[in-house]
């Protein structure tokens, strides 16, 4: 080989590798573009939504509320004479009724003093016969003025004297018989009690500030709810026209406890703004527990043929509430409503629908006016948005 070629030969192999790089940007780039969307350019995809309908009904006009169950009556059992507990006839957690026997103290101090007291009445009533007859001596003797007549005056002191003994002496045994009676210890009420706090064997004082048992009413039983203030005019003009039923939903039950509303505060909370009502219900089979949290609903009245959305498709901004209705070819226009009223399930629209419109229900972000939509039925709530 000649060394003109050999040169030749050596000026050329530089030019091998740039030529591979820019063949493999030229294919990169050919790949690119092979991945790159088919439809750009064209119309956006549709966007998947939920959707319910606008519907004319009948509706109850409810106020909703978190309420507490109250009991209506809570009494804090405490001995009214003092002494050594005997007995204790209840069990805890026991239903009882007014004048079923809970606690037992000894009787016998208030026996003996029972027996004291009468006793002192007999002797004063012994007496008083005895002084009753020689003040009728004393009067013979003055009438024959046989006797001053200080004597005679004596004697009917003694006679008044007496009866004043034996009028304080008969009180004193009834008060005997009262704390011998009070050493029964009974329930004052209808209720449920709690829980034992001095067992049988203690030394009680009358009237101690600890009781022996808490009972709690709960048939019939109360339960406390707010309400905002503004709605305070409508429930007083429909109270005073029929009884107002309420509802109430303890926490993980399946149906309701009926009632009806039975108290209205006489002053709004100027804290919160609102009312406190209180209700009141049968509770026959205890379903209400005091101290529960428990779902409340009351009851207004009904609004007739009104239009009603899901409480979903209902969106609020600054200029109001509006929903997006699908059109013709799925596509959605954004309509402005006037809302009644509005729960956690249903909305009343007064103004803005007709009745018989597809409103959006789930999806709301990725809508525009005009978008064209997919109508979804399935997957979890959310899903679609």
């Amino acid at each position: 080989m000649s060394r003109d070629r050999i040169e030749a030969g050596r000026a050329r192999t530089p030019r091998r590798p740039r030529v591979a790089a820019l063949l493999a940007l030229v294919l990169a780039s050919c790949a690119a573009e092979s991945k790159a969307p088919a439809g750009r350019g064209g119309p956006p995809p549709p966007v998947p939504v939920r959707v319910g309908r606008a519907e004319r009904k009948t509706v109850p006009v409810r106020l909703s509320a978190i309420g507490t169950v109250v009991p209506i009556q809570v009494v804090a059992v405490r001995p009214r004479v003092g002494g050594q507990i005997v007995a204790v006839e209840f069990e805890e957690g026991q239903t009882v009724h007014a004048g079923d026997v809970l606690f037992r103290i000894d009787p016998r101090p208030y026996e003996v003093a029972l027996v004291q007291a009468e006793a002192a009445v007999r002797r004063d009533k012994a007496q008083l016969a005895y002084r009753r007859t020689e003040t009728g001596r004393y009067r013979t003797l003055v009438e024959r003025e046989m006797a001053a007549r200080d004597q005679l005056d004596q004697a009917r002191a003694n006679v008044a004297a007496l009866e004043a003994a034996i009028a304080a002496g008969e009180a004193t045994v009834a008060a005997a018989r009262l704390n011998l009676e009070f050493a029964t210890i009974t329930s004052p009420i209808d209720g449920r009690t709690g829980s034992l706090l001095v067992t049988a064997g203690n030394v009680v004082p009358a009237g101690g500030d600890k009781p022996l048992v808490v009972i709690h009413q709960l048939r019939p039983i109360h339960v406390s709810f707010a309400v905002p203030e503004r709605e305070l005019p409508e429930i007083r003009t429909r109270q005073a026209a029929a009884p107002l039923p309420v509802e109430a939903l303890p926490r993980g039950a399946t149906a309701p406890s009926r009632g009806r509303l039975a108290f209205v505060d006489n002053t709004v909370d100027p804290a919160t703004g609102t009312i406190q009502l209180k209700a009141v219900f049968d509770n026959d089979d205890e379903s209400l527990w005091p101290g529960q949290f428990v779902d409340v609903a009351l009851t207004l009245g009904e609004m007739s043929d009104v239009v009603v959305v899901p409480a979903a498709a209902v969106q609020a901004s600054q200029e109001g509430h509006t929903v997006f209705v699908v059109g013709a070819g799925d596509v959605v226009e954004v309509r402005p409503v006037r809302v009644l009223r509005m729960d956690e399930r249903e909305a009343v629209v007064g103004e803005g629908l007709s009745g018989g419109e597809t409103v959006v229900t789930d999806g709301h972000l990725r809508l525009r006016p005009g978008s064209r939509v997919k109508i979804e039925t399935g997957g979890e709530p959310g899903a679609a948005g």
